[in-house]
């Protein structure tokens, strides 16, 4: 069988996945603009790659498994270059709708401080392995030294392999999801074997043995030895087994502050896609708050949460499909009692129809949260279209090495 030939290539870009693109395109994972590389081309993607001429922006990456880890793509290039990138990246997509504005300094997360964590775990003829798949591999790297994680995060690799042990089949490995909370760790496996009573007996065995706070196999509760409470502002909140929750303290913290400071001074506050209270609970320490969520059950823990807690301003809440059924205009100006700020933070998707009706409303003030430049761009565009000023946007890093990138943005009314 002829050998494939080798070919040379110059990296151009970095698209939006932290890949390196060539012309052609050429996708070329781990490399850098500027950088002359060699490989096997499959397709549009270069594999056995070489880098011949390194960038300058190119360092050692922190961590030995970053070769064979799928969990962070951006190791190899410099801190600065992917802040800069990252920016660059909210910037194109704002500059695609033609809109520019003032940007602040990127917030970034330290290293091993990532709060939440789902590893995969299969059974194997001597035991078990627990990490993180390789990159587009169904190969599970063990991450002993992940310099990603926190420290509680790390210290749950034994937990997850004990889950295999007893609960994994031999062809589908577990996905445990595990998160750390103030009281202990909170887990949810999924892909496991079908609950029975020897099952049950054995994981309530180990729910003991790890001290967990809690655990969900699949959707049933095996225990919960105390509820696995998240701290927002001065509430305490149970989030449902594997709701959204930001992905470290230090992230959660930059978003809550930029929030803060968007809506300072207002009385009365709406806030869409409130999940369990991120935002919520802590702005009712001086306003009164209507929280707006699709997940019944994320309601009832922010709503639960909030009656626990003390010193805080009224606060009502709704479960509500955003999607289908947006606010509308005269929800947001009820007679004698307008909303002057809202708080919008939805999914990747973002939230064109809702934004559409906040439009029209004309709320003074929106603080508008993003996990996604290309769709916040595109709703920004909807809002300034019908006379908002884009003040401002921060850029907050939670996901540490990777192509990923969430934001805060400030909206107000044109006088």
């Amino acid at each position: 069988m002829t050998q494939a030939a080798r070919l040379t290539a110059t990296i151009t870009r970095l698209g939006h996945q932290g890949d390196g693109i060539a012309d052609g395109p050429l996708f070329a994972p781990r490399t850098l603009p500027g950088e002359v590389v060699s490989g096997i081309a499959d397709g549009q993607n270069l594999n056995e790659i070489r880098i011949e001429t390194p960038s300058d922006n190119r360092v050692q990456a922190p961590c030995r498994h970053y070769k064979s880890c799928g969990g962070c793509q951006l190791q190899h290039a410099a801190d600065t270059f992917v802040a800069d990138w990252k920016q660059d990246f909210v910037k194109q997509a704002l500059l695609a709708q033609g809109l520019e504005t003032e940007f602040r300094p990127i917030n970034t997360s330290p290293e091993r401080s990532r709060r939440r964590a789902t590893f995969a775990a299969r059974r194997t003829k001597k035991g078990a392995t627990v990490g993180f798949h390789g990159r587009a591999s169904g190969v599970i790297t063990e991450i002993p030294d992940c310099q990603l994680l926190s420290p509680d995060l790390m210290a749950a690799l034994p937990m997850a392999e004990a889950l295999a042990m007893i609960g994994a089949s031999r062809k589908t490995p577990l996905a445990v999801t595990v998160t750390t909370s103030e009281v202990g760790l909170d887990v949810l496996v999924k892909h496991g074997k079908p609950l029975d009573g020897p099952l049950r007996m054995d994981l309530a065995q180990l729910v003991d043995r790890f001290k967990l706070a809690r655990l969900v196999w699949e959707d049933e509760l095996i225990a919960m030895e105390q509820p696995p409470v998240q701290a927002f502002g001065a509430a305490r909140v149970c989030p449902p087994a594997g709701s959204f929750l930001q992905a470290t303290r230090d992230g959660e913290q930059a978003l809550l502050n930029t929030v803060k400071e968007i809506t300072a001074g207002a009385k009365r506050i709406m806030d869409l896609f409130a999940g369990c209270g991120t935002f919520a609970l802590p702005l009712a320490e001086g306003a009164e708050i209507h929280a707006v969520e699709g997940e019944r059950d994320m309601i009832s823990a922010l709503d639960t949460g909030w009656r626990k807690a003390q010193g805080l301003r009224k606060v009502t809440s709704e479960t509500r499909d955003l999607f289908r059924r947006p606010v509308l205009p005269d929800e947001l100006n009820p007679f004698g009692a307008r909303y002057e700020a809202v708080v919008i933070d939805p999914p990747r998707a973002g939230a064109e129809a809702q934004v559409r009706e906040l439009a029209k409303a004309q709320t003074p003030v929106v603080a508008y949260v993003s996990c996604n430049p290309i769709t916040f761009a595109r709703d920004a565009r909807v809002l300034v279209d019908a006379g908002y000023h884009l003040n401002w946007v921060q850029v907050v890093d939670q996901f540490r090495w990777s192509s990923h990138a969430e934001l805060a943005a400030s909206f107000t009314l044109d006088s």
